[in-house]
């Protein structure tokens, strides 16, 4: 079954998770569709998020919808696309902001692996997706899933900051309930909104500030190897 390839600490948590009727239904639908059609990301890489960012590790959450259902692009993580991928839109607008907001310059490949590395947890709302349809493994369970992992990390005493881009991951912001946690929120990145609140926001600053603040380890938000100011 998919979630046997879920980090120890994460499967621990969500144990009741994956004995409820729902969770069951969608990996049975899982199995079904893998089976007939090409499913993005690969199985291997449905919990990528999950496996590099464990639950104590978390500083931050991005929030994606669901993942880029063009050939090799998703690898399991928000936003992120593999290296060798033409950059998507909303990634080309996101690291215009980087720039903008810490100097930093325009990365050579579209992988944010290393943000998860840095304790960045970037999570789609939904996990899977077929490929060229968009949004067709919405109201499977993927959604109740992800309110889980949040509703997770929103009882966690530690501080989290929330990064809330468009509509679709605001509608999360009821479940972030714990006054210690922080939440950004703005347009979301892709080219139809960026100009309507993305560009400007300061997202990965603002977050470094808070952290900071918070005694927590401010994140290395650089993705190439030479540090500009």
């Amino acid at each position: 079954m998919l979630h046997h390839h879920i980090e120890e600490n994460w499967r621990k948590l969500l144990k009741d998770t994956f004995n409820e009727e729902y969770f069951e239904e969608l990996m049975s639908f899982l199995e079904k569709e893998y089976d007939e059609h090409t499913i993005f990301p690969k199985k291997e890489d449905v919990f990528t998020s999950l496996n590099i960012t464990s639950y104590n590790a978390v500083k931050a959450v991005i929030l994606g919808q669901d993942p880029y259902h063009g050939e090799g692009q998703a690898q399991g993580l928000s936003f992120s696309v593999s290296p060798g991928v033409k950059l998507p839109p909303s990634l080309r607008n996101i690291f215009i902001e980087l720039k903008d907001d810490l100097g930093f310059p325009t990365p050579q490949n579209g992988s944010l692996k290393k943000w998860s590395t840095e304790g960045v947890l970037l999570l789609n709302t939904v996990l899977t997706v077929r490929k060229a349809e968009p949004n067709s493994h919405k109201n499977q369970g993927w959604e109740k899933f992800t309110d889980e992992v949040i509703s997770l990390l929103n009882n966690r005493e530690q501080p989290i900051v929330f990064i809330l881009w468009g509509k679709h991951a605001q509608k999360k912001k009821h479940l972030i309930s714990s006054p210690q946690h922080f939440i950004i929120e703005s347009a979301h990145p892709s080219p139809f909104a960026a100009r309507k609140g993305f560009f400007g926001s300061k997202p990965f600053s603002k977050t470094n500030d808070f952290l900071k603040k918070k005694d927590l380890g401010e994140i290395d938000w650089c993705l190439t190897d030479v540090h500009t100011k």
